[in-house]
């Protein structure tokens, strides 16, 4: 039985912008829950309910394209080796023209092949937040030269906010939805055993 403050963290998830017409994953099973990052988010709803507010505002009102943003993303959901987060971006990323050369490439933490000199500057600076926490200074003058520093403010936000979800993903052992391949990894790193702590 949820609480007044998870049911609102509940029906922002359910009814917001995710939701759509025809949502590109599943993040309600057939039972009402949650899935992925959004279940853990009300355990504690003060927290919760902002959180999904920021994904949602860095997913539908940031100033990146739909490939940019995706991009991203899916550095950071390789580099965690987080099941949720690629199966989910996988196919945001698709829907938003990602080749399945491009997709493979950045499955496999190499680096695909990028006309576009912000896609390849928001890859390379995904790639360096998430590998060294930081960017180098030759990195940050092309970044801002190339997309401004609001844009960079956006882009540093949205590697953090993807990182704090893999991790909750992993705490919580929230993998892919039933029935839903998991993705196969280069490299795969440590995990723990994935098995569902619970739901809400």
């Amino acid at each position: 039985m949820l609480s007044d403050e998870q049911r609102e963290v509940y029906d922002a998830v359910r009814g917001g912008p995710r939701s759509g017409r025809a949502p590109v994953f599943r993040f309600v099973d057939d039972d009402g829950h949650l899935l992925g990052p959004f279940n853990a988010m009300l355990y504690s709803p003060a927290v919760g309910g902002p959180l999904q507010e920021l994904g949602a505002a860095l997913r539908f009102q940031s100033s990146f394209t739909k490939r940019e943003r995706e991009i991203a993303t899916l550095v950071v959901a390789e580099h965690w080796r987080s099941d949720f987060e690629w199966y989910a971006h996988e196919r945001v990323g698709r829907r938003a023209g990602l080749t399945e050369d491009e997709l493979d490439a950045l499955r496999e933490g190499r680096a695909p092949m990028l006309a576009d000199v912000r896609e390849r500057v928001v890859y390379e600076a995904a790639r360096q937040l998430t590998a060294e926490r930081d960017l180098g200074d030759a990195l940050y003058t092309e970044a801002v030269a190339t997309l401004g520093r609001s844009a960079l403010v956006e882009l540093v936000t949205l590697v953090g906010y993807y990182a704090a979800l893999a991790l909750q993903l992993r705490v919580f052992r929230a993998g892919v939805p039933e029935g839903e391949p998991a993705p196969v990894w280069k490299e795969p790193g440590p995990a723990p055993e994935w098995r569902e702590r619970g739901h809400e």
